[in-house]
This record gives structure tokens, sequence and C-alpha cells, in this order.
């Protein structure tokens, strides 16, 4: 069986993340997360997170000026990463705390970032 995605020729995943400062967001990715920035161009940022495309971008108009969606990053090791992470000064909601898998989710342990003192200054 074939899938929609595979008969038109889908190939990359990009993800727009609405921000207001795409410089201060950029380096929070690349310097703080470690994901590789691939380019900028016309006031938008691209960083690579395993194969898929994040893009930074302003809204547009005033009615996409919100959240993105949640993003949930797959590490090895999840204690280890969130405590490097928080000693360089980001916030979290909370510890990591185990999810249970289910055929819709990831899973895991996830450990939510606050968005606003990231991306949206």
């Amino acid at each position: 069986m074939t899938t929609a995605g595979m008969r038109v020729g889908i190939s990359r995943l990009q993800v727009p993340i609405h921000v207001h400062d795409r410089e201060r967001a950029a380096r929070f990715y690349r310097d703080r997360l470690g994901l590789p920035l691939l380019f900028t161009t016309g006031g938008m940022a691209f960083l690579d997170c395993g194969g898929v495309r994040l893009m930074l971008t302003r809204p547009e108009k005033p009615e996409f000026d919100h959240a993105s969606s949640v993003l949930y990053f797959n590490v090895p090791e999840i204690k280890s990463a969130h405590r490097a992470i928080e000693e360089q000064g980001v916030e979290f909601e909370g510890d990591p705390h185990r999810l249970p898998a289910c055929p819709t989710t990831i899973g895991g342990w996830p450990s939510f970032v606050i968005p606003s003192r990231i991306c949206r200054h």
C-alpha cells in the first residue's frame, strides 16, 4: 500500500516557529540546544533537527501571532540533557516525568521549556 506522501513525493518536513526576535531565538536553538543553523534569509532562520527543518520567522499577520506547536526533542539521556540545558539558564516548567507510550505519541520523558522566555520577546 502506498501512502499519499509517497505518491506526491514529499521528502522534507519544515516546521514554522513564530518568534518576535529571530536572532535571539536562533541563538537559543543553536547555542543552547545544539541544533545546526543552516542559513538565514529574509528575516527567517532555518535550523536542522534530525532532518526536520525548523523555520524561525515573525508572524505574517496578527492572527498568526500565537504559540506554535509543542516540539518534542529526543535525546539519549533526558536527565543529563535537562541538567545541562538548565545549567545554561534555560527555565523549565518542571523536571522530566515519565509518560506512557501509545500509538499516537512518542512516549518518553517530557520536560517543558518555558517558551515565552526564549522566543517571544
